[in-house]
C-alpha cells in the first residue's frame, strides 16, 4: 500500500504546535461537523506507547460528526519533543490538563489506548472538573507487572532488563527496532488482524524513532515503566472515580492480558465493559468501524440526557 501523506494529514484534523514547559508539543483538533452538535462534550484522544495522533486517523473524521475532537502527542512521542526528562504518567497528565486549560476550557470525554488510558484515568482522578467521562482501551497496570511474570523466572527477567537498559545498548537497539520490517513484526504482536498492518501504519509508528533525542526518550521510558512510581495503580484509582466509564478490551490482546478486563470492571459500578472478539491491543485501529460505532452509541446513551 502506498502512503497518501496528504490524505492522512487531513484525517487527523488541524495540527497545531503548543510550547509546554519550554518543549514543543503537537495537538490537533477537528470541529464538530454539525452545528447542532456543539453542545456535545468534546473528545480528547490520547495514544498509547510508541504511537501518536496519527494512530487515530481512522477515528477522528467519524467521531467529529457529533463531537469536536482533540488529540495530542504525549511528550516524547509523535511530533512532540523527545525531551530529556523523567517520563511518568503524571507528567503526561499535567501536559493534558494544561492543553485543556489553554485550548478547550470545557468538560471533555477522555479516550485513551494502553498507556494513554492510564493517562486518562489518572487525569480524571486528579482533575475531575475537566472530565465528564472516560473511555479506556486495554488499560495496563504497572503495579501488576510482577504478578504477570511467573516467580520462578522473575530474577532472570530482571537480569536481562538490567543488561539491556543501558544508554549505549538502547541506542543500538533503537536503530534495529525502528526499521520498518521490525516495526511490522512488533505490530503483529499488538494486532490480531494482520491486514490492518499496512505501509501507512508502519510509517506512523517508525518515523518518530528517527527524531533527535529519540534514543534517550526510549531509554528513559524503558527505565520508567519498570518502576511502580511510573504510574498510579488502576486497581486503586478506578474505585475512586465518580463518572461514566467505558472499558474496551480485545480478547486477543497479547500485550495487556484480557483477563484483567472483568477484574477492573468489578471495581466500579460505573464501568461498562465491552470485550471484542478477534481483536488485539488497538481496537480503535484494528477495527475502526466497530470501535467508532461503539463509542458513539455509548456517548449518545450517556450524554444525550444531559443536553
Amino acid at each position: 500500500m502506498t502512503i497518501n501523506f496528504k490524505s492522512w494529514q487531513q484525517r487527523i484534523g488541524n495540527q497545531r504546535e503548543l510550547i509546554w514547559r519550554g518543549w514543543q508539543t503537537r495537538y490537533s483538533y477537528f470541529r464538530a461537523q454539525h452545528n447542532s452538535s456543539q453542545s456535545y462534550p468534546p473528545l480528547v484522544l490520547v495514544h498509547g506507547f510508541g504511537a501518536s495522533i496519527e494512530h487515530w486517523r481512522n477515528n477522528i473524521p467519524v467521531l467529529s460528526q457529533q463531537h469536536s475532537v482533540y488529540a495530542l502527542d504525549l511528550l516524547g512521542f509523535g511530533a512532540s519533543s523527545k525531551a530529556r526528562t523523567n517520563y511518568t504518567v503524571d507528567l503526561w497528565v499535567e501536559q493534558l490538563h494544561d492543553l485543556w486549560q489553554i485550548i478547550i476550557r470545557r468538560p471533555v470525554v477522555l479516550v485513551g489506548n494502553s498507556i494513554g488510558s492510564l493517562v486518562c484515568m489518572s487525569a480524571a482522578a486528579k482533575y475531575p472538573e475537566m472530565v465528564q467521562g472516560v473511555v479506556m482501551l486495554s488499560l495496563p497496570d504497572v503495579s501488576l507487572r510482577q504478578e504477570m511474570i511467573p516467580k520462578i523466572i522473575q530474577p532472570l527477567v530482571t537480569t536481562l532488563e538490567n543488561l539491556v537498559a543501558s544508554p549505549l545498548l538502547i541506542k543500538t537497539l533503537l536503530k534495529i527496532l525502528r526499521q520498518p520490517t521490525v516495526i511490522s513484526r512488533w505490530a503483529k504482536v499488538a494486532y490480531k488482524d494482520e491486514t490492518a498492518i499496512n505501509d501507512e501504519l508502519v510509517k506512523i509508528l517508525s518515523a518518530p524513532a528517527y527524531d533527535e533525542g529519540a534514543d534517550f526518550t526510549f531509554y528513559s521510558l524503558f527505565q520508567g515503566v519498570r518502576k511502580t512510581s511510573f504510574a498510579p495503580s488502576a486497581k486503586e484509582v478506578l474505585p475512586q472515580l465518580k463518572l461514566p466509564m467505558l472499558l474496551i478490551w480485545g480478547l486477543e490482546d497479547r500485550m495487556v492480558p484480557a483477563n484483567l478486563a472483568p477484574k477492573f470492571a468489578q471495581l466500579n459500578p460505573q464501568i461498562e465493559l465491552i470485550e471484542l472478539e478477534k481483536v488485539g491491543h488497538c481496537p480503535h485501529d484494528e477495527n475502526p468501524t466497530q470501535f467508532n460505532q461503539i463509542i458513539l452509541d455509548w456517548l449518545q446513551k450517556k450524554f444525550d440526557s444531559e443536553l
